[in-house]
């Protein structure tokens, strides 16, 4: 499993990231400059043509001055069951709940449910420090560049996150809490 997006959230971002982009009076080629996304990759995410990673779109928000929280809807009163962004078509999925903002970092708490034999590869994120996962039901098998290990129900784990990670459930389904602190970084 690679680290796509819903259709519909793809959609749902495109159109906020073109109307920020107006609001902020910046051209694609513009905004293209600041993130290091190219022009037609932009134009994709905005017209909903393209399903970029979550790291694409932080790096997006970022050079619009925003985060990925704000474009999904999530921070302050955000939906009560936050938003699908990822999902598999055997029912795996990933839900990002909430999101809060300091001057410094902004802090995502995501719930996840992965089934049997599923994974999910995660993208490092330079200058973050740790996440933690937290194993709601199951076995989470976490897997780094410095080895694996699993976490029961009840357990949690400290991941690194400046380096690949891979999340895998076990024999049965894995429900966990996973819980992010991303820097704010300004365009």
């Amino acid at each position: 499993m690679g680290e796509r997006m819903r259709p519909e959230v793809v959609v749902l971002l495109g159109g906020r990231i073109r109307a920020v982009r107006r609001e902020r009076g910046l051209s694609v080629v513009g905004l293209a400059g600041l993130s290091g996304v190219s022009r037609r990759m932009l134009t994709q995410i905005e017209l909903g043509q393209a399903n970029p990673s979550v790291a694409t779109v932080d790096r997006i928000a970022a050079a619009l001055g925003t985060t990925f929280p704000a474009l999904a809807g999530v921070l302050g009163e955000g939906p009560p069951d936050g938003v699908e962004v990822w999902s598999a078509p055997n029912g795996s999925w990933a839900r990002l709940l909430q999101a809060v903002e300091t001057g410094e970092v902004f802090v995502e708490m995501w719930k996840w449910h992965l089934v049997a034999g599923d994974r999910y590869r995660a993208s490092p994120i330079g200058g973050a420090p740790a996440s933690m996962a937290h194993v709601l039901r199951g076995r989470l098998r976490v897997r780094t560049g410095e080895g694996e290990r699993y976490v029961g129900a009840g357990g949690s784990a400290r991941i690194e996150s400046t380096a690949d990670h891979t999340f895998e459930a076990g024999s049965d389904a894995a429900d966990f809490l996973w819980v992010v602190t991303m820097p704010r970084t300004t365009a």
